[in-house]
């Protein structure tokens, strides 16, 4: 009897314990359910074609959409992943391959006060070291700002993934007469590869949605431009420039343009998780 007391005691307390576990976790997430529903509801009814197709339209007017803004978006970020994937790489790779020595543990000091700066202060030093001698707010000065947000993100998922690619596959690269080069470009970067592109897509991920760098860089722009040398419009740039406005209208177009963004930043992170399970690489 007492033996099957003590597992009927087990047994209500293993159960206990889920409920408990299960209860807290939805807990935690009834913040996001309950930002998400708030902007699907205030968002959605200005979602249609014309929204992700046609140019803003001036105060009074119905209707415009975000195009300039969709477009100016995936230019910022993409002269980001541009500037900021290389460098990251070989910084990631430097890390993984000299684990102890002087230079290293500096650099990862400087990363992580890199990794720890307010993005306001970036677009500040942004503003100083791009647009000041360029005397024009502009995209490419945008994209260095997100770029230099980035780094310390892609550095580091770089660094943990090729630091657990295991010695022996170095060992037998090497001893096979390969050159260390191409052992790293060969054999260690393809064996961590798919943590790499995680790494870049949560970092483009977060960058997607970053405000406050682009009103000292890229500043906005009502019309469509594609020279990074001008400025731009974003999406981030549109949520805040029309949630502080005092029109109604323009109101239904930040939160529309802030649903947008979201799923842009949902799309990142789902390819990341899919990325990282799907082509997760088994030592």
């Amino acid at each position: 009897m007492s033996n099957m007391e003590n597992i009927r005691k087990r047994i209500l307390k293993d159960r206990l314990f889920t409920l408990i576990v299960i209860v807290l976790s939805f807990t935690a997430c009834i913040p996001l359910l309950a930002i998400l529903g708030f902007i699907i509801k205030n968002g959605i009814s200005s979602i249609n074609l014309n929204f992700f197709i046609h140019l803003p339209k001036p105060v009074g007017e119905h209707g415009g959409g975000i195009s300039n803004a969709i477009i100016g978006t995936f230019i910022v970020v993409g002269i980001a992943f541009v500037i900021a994937t290389p460098l990251s790489l070989l910084a990631g790779i430097y890390l993984a391959e000299n684990k102890k020595n002087f230079f290293s543990d500096v650099l990862r000091v400087g990363i992580d006060i890199l990794a720890s700066i307010p993005s306001i202060v970036i677009g500040i030093i942004a503003y100083l070291w791009v647009v000041k001698p360029m005397k024009s707010f502009s995209a490419l000065s945008g994209g260095i700002a997100l770029a230099i947000i980035m780094l310390p993100v892609v550095i580091k998922s770089t660094e943990e993934t090729l630091s657990m690619v295991p010695d022996s596959l170095r060992e037998a690269s090497l001893a096979l007469g390969v050159p260390y080069f191409r052992t790293i470009l060969k054999v260690i970067v393809p064996a961590g590869l798919s943590g790499i592109i995680t790494g870049i897509l949560i970092a483009i991920s977060r960058i997607a949605g970053e405000t406050a760098p682009l009103l000292f860089t890229a500043f906005g722009n009502p019309f469509m431009n594609l020279n990074v040398t001008k400025p731009v419009n974003t999406i981030p740039l549109v949520v805040f420039n029309y949630s502080t406005s005092p029109y109604e209208q323009w109101h239904k177009i930040a939160w529309a343009a802030a649903l947008v963004l979201i799923a842009i930043v949902f799309v990142f992170n789902f390819l990341a998780r899919i990325i990282s399970k799907k082509w997760k690489t088994k030592f």
